[in-house]
Parts: structure tokens; C-alpha cells; sequence
């Protein structure tokens, strides 16, 4: 007989499973009173770590896996002010090197606004994969990440201040910070549903076929029902990982990666790993439901 108890296979909070249109994740929610609550890495590979950490007034050494995210510096080329009733207005900056870069060849005038009737203020800024070691990107990358403080006016002090500078990883995130981290995982093309999904193999007498599921469902309703396990699209799914906490910040030398190459900027430290392959650009900002950070004491990278 049918186990009823047997619990389903495959998590429907995840669907559509489809292929991700963009490399680079895009966040909609921000939270933090640092001037910018956001960064853009690269996956260079996994180190091994080694730190002293304090429970319950006992010191131990632990040993764990860390993630190496490498953050160029990024620049703000414009701040962009959401008002009420769904109006947006972008404020760039008039640094022509900056504008050219990111292709804006004709002069642009401003357009006047008053700052202070703002719901909701944003950096637009641009990371050059140039910058960081072995990146196969070619283009420049932007984003819109949101800017911190305690109220509107001080998001607006904070905005005026970012215009047109560059922003390193060091000049907001410190050790023991919580960053939710988004990114492309890993795609393996089209997979059956054994593979996709986890569900058992037939017998080798049963229909003559194995590597299928048993039942496409009932007979009414007469038609197949979203959550049937089918083959299809796996991995290379926009994915987001929370709570990652930074173990280390630094510049010192690091050796060379596999499927990378050599860090040449700043990079971050995040304990644990984070979706996608080498070399695949990251999303990162401050987590928006972090819990209590652990004490950590005297970290140091094992290589």
C-alpha cells in the first residue's frame, strides 16, 4: 500500500525554478544606520579560519569555513529620490570621468526638486570587475543600494556626502557585522525529476521506465498540477542567503584561487558559503533580521 506518511519531495517555496534573467541581484528592502547599506563582491574561493570564541565566560578554540567575497571600491555616480505618489528623480553627478564611464556621453542638466518631501532616498552606484582578480565580466556593474540614518535628514546629509566618491568595504563594514548575501547558484541545465527533485526511482518491472515519477496526479482535476515533480531547469537560480557574519576585513595577501586568480582589492571574509561559482558577482547588504552577533576573538585566515 501507499505510505501516506511519506512527507513530499521538492519545496514548492522556491518555484518558478526557472534560470535567473541577471547576474546581479537586485534588493528591495534596506535597513542600517551606516551611510551605505550595500556592496558588490566577487566569490573568489573558501578559506579555512581559526578563532578564539567566548561562551558563557569559557574561551575556545574553534576552526570553520569561511567565504572570500573581493569588493573593489565602489563609486556613486547619482543619488535617487523616491517622492509620494510613485514619482522618481535622479540626481547624478557632474564629474564627466565618472559619467563616461558608466556611458553618459551628453551633457545633463538636474532637474530641480525638493529633497525634503523625499519618502526614500538611494545611492546609484557602479563596481568595475577590472578592479578585481581574474573576473571574466566585461561590463561595468550597477545597482541601487539604499542609505542609512535614523531619519530623513540625516539620509539626505549622508546622500549629499556619497555623491561622486568612492566607497571601499573597510569604510562601512567591520568585523562581526551580519550581511545577507544574494547570488546566482550554480546551473546544471536540464535535469530529470530524480535528480530535481529527490523522488525514488521505479522498480526496473513496474512500466518499463525508472528514472520517472510514479503518478502526474489525479484524474480530476484534468490537468497536470504546478507542483508535480518534472524535469526542468536546475540551478542557476537567483538564491539569498541571510545571516552571514563577517569574520574578517582586510588587504593582505592571499594566495592564488582556483578558477579565479589573485585577490588584488579589498575583500571580506563571511563565515560559512554563499551561492554561485567563482568569479560570479555578489549582492550584499546589511541584514535586515539579524540576530545577537558572536564574540569572536583573534581570528586568524588558515591557509
Amino acid at each position: 500500500m501507499v505510505d501516506i506518511r511519506k512527507p513530499r519531495r521538492g519545496s514548492l517555496a522556491v518555484r518558478p525554478r526557472k534560470r535567473a534573467d541577471k547576474l546581479l541581484h537586485r534588493f528591495n528592502h534596506w535597513k542600517g544606520d551606516k551611510p551605505l547599506l550595500g556592496l558588490i563582491g566577487y566569490k573568489a574561493g573558501m578559506v579555512s579560519l581559526s578563532y578564539k570564541i567566548k561562551r558563557d565566560r569559557i574561551v575556545a578554540d574553534e576552526v570553520t569555513a569561511g567565504t572570500v567575497i573581493e569588493v573593489p571600491p565602489l563609486t556613486v555616480y547619482g543619488i535617487r529620490y523616491y517622492f509620494p505618489g510613485g514619482q522618481v528623480r535622479d540626481i547624478l553627478t557632474e564629474d564627466k570621468e565618472i559619467l563616461k564611464t558608466i556611458g553618459v556621453k551628453k551633457e545633463r542638466t538636474n532637474p530641480e526638486i525638493n529633497k525634503e518631501e523625499a519618502r526614500e532616498v538611494r545611492a546609484l552606484v557602479y563596481s568595475d570587475p577590472k578592479l578585481a582578480g581574474g573576473v571574466d565580466i566585461r561590463h561595468i556593474l550597477r545597482a541601487e543600494i539604499g542609505i542609512g540614518g535614523n531619519s530623513l535628514e540625516e539620509q539626505l546629509k549622508n546622500a549629499d556626502e556619497l555623491l561622486g566618491k568612492q566607497v571601499k568595504a573597510s569604510d562601512i563594514v567591520s568585523v562581526g557585522d551580519m550581511l545577507d548575501v544574494a547570488g546566482v547558484t550554480k546551473g546544471k541545465g536540464w535535469q530529470g525529476p530524480i535528480k530535481r527533485f529527490g523522488v525514488a526511482k521505479q522498480r526496473r518491472k513496474a512500466t518499463g521506465k525508472v528514472r520517472h515519477v510514479g503518478t502526474l496526479g489525479p484524474w480530476h482535476p484534468h490537468y497536470i498540477m504546478y507542483y508535480v515533480p518534472q524535469a526542468g531547469q536546475m540551478g542557476y537560480h537567483n538564491r539569498v542567503d541571510f545571516n552571514k557574519q563577517v569574520l574578517y576585513v582586510g588587504t593582505e595577501k592571499l594566495p592564488f584561487f582556483d578558477h579565479y586568480g589573485v585577490v588584488k582589492s579589498e575583500y571580506i571574509i563571511v563565515k560559512g558559503s554563499v551561492p554561485g561559482t567563482p568569479k560570479r558577482p555578489l549582492s550584499l547588504r546589511f541584514s535586515i533580521r539579524a540576530p545577537e552577533p558572536q564574540p569572536y576573538e583573534q581570528i586568524k585566515v588558515v591557509l
